[in-house]
């Protein structure tokens, strides 16, 4: 699972898992780096991980920051610039849509999502043969519920006799 640092985001507690029952890597805002990647890539090619789920949620920060600089010309410095720059091309991509300020999370979920397979060859090509499937979800705070945004691949669960 691949989601923000939010503290309200914790994936043991929202998918009622235990520890060690899922490998979980949190950025500011969902963001991809050469880490990011490399952390997914082990989790489906060295640990069989088959599922690649991106969790994104409402009243993100990130989001909100990418939003103001984009809208208000605010920005902010350090590498927090950093986070604000990667996602600001998903607030671009949701005003050259005609959308709203609502919709900018499930717009950055979409484009991370497209964005973990374009930049990782072996996570695109472990979803082209079937072996691994990526899905985006919308997280909502209040609600405490997940909602499918995006899915990429497709996995069916195989019977006893392998069929």
């Amino acid at each position: 699972m691949l989601g923000c640092s939010d503290s309200r985001l914790a994936a043991e507690i929202i998918f009622d898992q235990g520890l060690g029952d899922l490998f979980v890597v949190r950025t500011a805002g969902h963001v991809l780096g050469s880490e990011v990647l490399g952390s997914v890539e082990y989790a489906t090619s060295v640990l069989g991980a088959r599922l690649v789920v991106l969790l994104g949620h409402d009243s993100c920060g990130a989001v909100a920051a990418a939003r103001a600089a984009v809208e208000d010309g605010l920005s902010v410095g350090g590498f927090v610039r950093d986070v604000v720059e990667r996602v600001t091309p998903s607030i671009l991509a949701a005003r050259a849509a005609g959308l709203t300020s609502a919709s900018d999370v499930d717009e950055h979920i979409r484009h991370t999502v497209d964005l973990l397979l374009d930049r990782s060859r072996r996570l695109s090509e472990q979803v082209e043969a079937g072996e691994v499937a990526v899905v985006g979800l919308g997280y909502q705070l209040a609600e405490g519920t997940a909602r499918l945004v995006t899915s990429r691949g497709d996995i069916t669960e195989e019977d006893e006799t392998g069929s």
